[in-house]
């Protein structure tokens, strides 16, 4: 057919040209299928999952309300997921088995039923022909439209790991970031890689992964012995101290309402306050410390904070094998012919759900707030930029780290993925570094916190020996 065969009108779309263009941009879309790319995604992953922790931490230390903190860190999380599925998920051509983002965000396949309509209406055909050729295209499009279960499972997964992310902001208070996300991992690994295991049809290899478990469990345990060695050693520290000045640290209720200017101080991580020449790990650093941040944990049971811990490394547990779900329908939710959401529209849907609940959660938080931490509102929030910009870097820094570890995990199997909960060796050393974690601490909290570096990078090291390559 040439472009003047139609009444002698030339053609707006040559389509007997479209497939030498697309021949000539033969690209797919983009998506990591290397067990070599999948462990340089993994590793990416858990630097930056790794580090976004300290970076909230640091901010709680200095006596920003964590409510604040995590709407900020809640916008740009899901902006990057944005960032990602409009880039990565753009590259190259949709394909009615691998859509484009756009393309299944439409939840309409445009790469074969528009042709065909682009096709009738450019050759003039007949309209008993057109209406049976439109009503099989509306029912192709109808059937594409049938993807909701495994959107439901990605929405399901930000839900948990928002949930889970919340807690930690709480957690790390009471039982510090190195426990914390010892504990944490050790959990999302124990029972998530177990499940992603049997759902990515066993391709992890089982005699290398379940051992690499089993380390992740004991380190677990040495984590909770590290945290209850280290209130011991912190207890019998501020005992030496004069009653009158322990209760210094009791006097600390102060609104950020009436004290809008609290977060702009110097705080004791810097040396200054009461704090002013303390050295990590002694008493007037617990102290300048504890009047200084925004979760006072002075005389709170210490059970608190590890029931805490362990509820939210439960919901960490769930939201990998949530997103398994989502993007490989290993339980034939979908119906024959509806393609599996790609990894970047399932983390765009992951997003949404995590970012919508975390907004909910925390603005109820700002008027009922928890753990006698003083009440806020929307307008203290709005007029609160003290940190503003690392709280911002923490959820753009948490959000890619989550699109990496799901790029990995769905090209190597998510069990091995979790290798990433290696992300406690990251901030172990940012507690260290930064907020002086452990210093002048006893003998045994030293063993107990060599014993379960080790164990972790044993169980990690496993992990990632146990990969696999998925083959679809």
């Amino acid at each position: 057919m040439s472009g003047m065969d139609i009444s002698g009108t030339p053609s707006l779309i040559a389509l007997p040209t479209e497939s030498t263009l697309l021949n000539g941009l033969s690209l797919k879309i983009y998506l990591v299928e290397s067990k070599v790319g999948a462990i340089v995604c993994m590793l990416l992953a858990l630097f930056l999952l790794g580090t976004f922790p300290a970076i909230l931490t640091l901010l709680e230390r200095r006596g920003r309300l964590p409510q604040h903190s995590y709407l900020d860190y809640t916008i740009t999380n899901f902006l990057a997921a944005v960032f990602i599925a409009f880039t990565f998920g753009e590259i190259g051509k949709s394909t009615s088995e691998e859509p484009n983002f756009l393309t299944q965000l439409s939840q309409i396949n445009l790469s074969d039923s528009s042709h065909d309509l682009l096709t009738l209406a450019y050759a003039g055909y007949d309209s008993t022909f057109a209406l049976v050729d439109n009503e099989n295209t509306f029912k192709s499009q109808g059937a594409l439209r049938d993807n909701w279960p495994s959107v439901l499972f990605a929405m399901a997964g930000g839900v948990v790991l928002s949930l889970g992310n919340l807690c930690s902001q709480y957690a790390w208070a009471f039982v510090g970031i190195s426990v914390t996300e010892v504990i944490t991992s050790s959990i999302t690994v124990v029972v998530g890689t177990t499940a992603n295991y049997f759902l990515d049809d066993k391709i992890n290899k089982a005699a290398i992964l379940f051992p690499g478990v089993g380390c992740f469990l004991i380190a677990a345990c040495l984590g909770s012995c590290v945290h209850a060695s280290n209130v011991a050693d912190n207890k019998a520290k501020l005992g030496n101290l004069p009653d009158d000045y322990k209760a210094a640290a009791a006097d600390v209720s102060v609104s950020k309402e009436t004290h809008p200017d609290i977060v702009g101080t110097e705080d004791p991580e810097r040396g200054t306050s009461t704090a002013d020449k303390a050295k990590f790990g002694s008493a007037d650093f617990l102290i300048g410390l504890e009047n200084r941040r925004a979760i006072k944990v002075f005389g709170k049971s210490t059970m608190i904070g590890l029931a805490i811990t362990f509820f939210a490394g439960l919901c960490f547990s769930l939201f990998s094998p949530a997103f398994n779900l989502a993007t490989n329908d290993q339980w034939d939710t979908l119906k024959d012919g509806v393609p599996h959401l790609t990894v970047y529209t399932a983390f765009f849907y992951f997003s949404v759900s995590c970012f919508v609940l975390a907004v909910i959660l925390n603005v109820i938080l700002l008027y009922h707030p928890v753990l006698n931490l003083p009440k806020s509102s929307i307008r203290a929030y709005l007029t609160d930029w003290n940190g503003r910009g690392w709280a911002f870097l923490a959820g753009l820094v948490c959000g890619f780290g989550n699109g990496l570890q799901f790029m990995g995990g769905q090209a190597a199997g998510y069990a091995a993925a979790d290798a990433v909960q290696a992300l406690p060796l990251v901030t172990t050393f940012w507690g260290i570094l930064i907020f002086g974690e452990y210093r002048r601490s006893s003998r045994r909290t030293y063993g107990f916190l060599v014993s379960m570096l080790f164990m972790f990078i044993v169980a990690v090291a496993v992990l990632i020996a146990s990969a696999g390559q998925r083959n679809e």
